[in-house]
């Protein structure tokens, strides 16, 4: 069983009970799953960009990325519908605990400067948003072998009824908020 799991099946769980005063668990809040992309622009003009960052992503996450295609054409841009503009995975079950517990105890402390998480970061349902400039970060990526600085975006998406609920969840978990 994942860490992270476990933690939150031992600790969370019945902290979250009596915070929210719930008697069904099945309404207590809980991660549904983690949204990891890249939006990889600059690989309209160099296609070695978009294979060095699927790379990247699939050592980060351990699982095959999806690549985005363009739904429109923008010509100030040079991009045409159908081009591939980014990479996602979405990451359920034991590889998302999994996943959560090296960004928190691993790849944040070892961001520069880093200060805490912006409680901002809700969508008003519940789901937090947050960005990582680089992906040197994650101890899988060599970074002597690193070519282009790659910066992706983690969704947390959870079932809390609200950005407060939410909020709880992932301080429980261990989500360094700032104050």
């Amino acid at each position: 069983m994942a860490r992270m799991l476990e933690k939150y099946q031992n600790e969370v769980l019945p902290k979250l009970k009596d915070e929210l005063k719930r008697k069904n668990p099945m309404s207590i809040p809980r991660l549904n799953k983690i949204v990891v992309s890249m939006g990889v622009g600059k690989a309209i003009a160099e296609r070695k960009r978009l294979e060095s960052a699927r790379k990247e992503l699939a050592s980060i996450t351990g699982q095959l990325p999806l690549v985005c295609k363009a739904k429109k054409s923008v010509s100030n841009f040079k991009l045409r519908q159908g081009m591939d503009t980014g990479l996602k995975v979405t990451l359920r079950g034991k590889r998302m605990y999994e996943f959560m517990d090296r960004l928190i105890s691993v790849a944040m402390p070892r961001v520069r400067d880093f200060r805490g998480l912006d409680p901002k970061g809700f969508d008003g349902r519940g789901n937090f948003n947050m960005g990582l400039t680089e992906q040197t970060v994650f101890p899988e990526v060599d970074a002597d072998k690193v070519e282009f600085q790659q910066g992706m975006n983690i969704t947390f998406v959870t079932t809390a009824l609200n950005d407060q609920e939410s909020l709880s969840l992932l301080k429980y978990l261990g989500m360094p908020f700032r104050q």
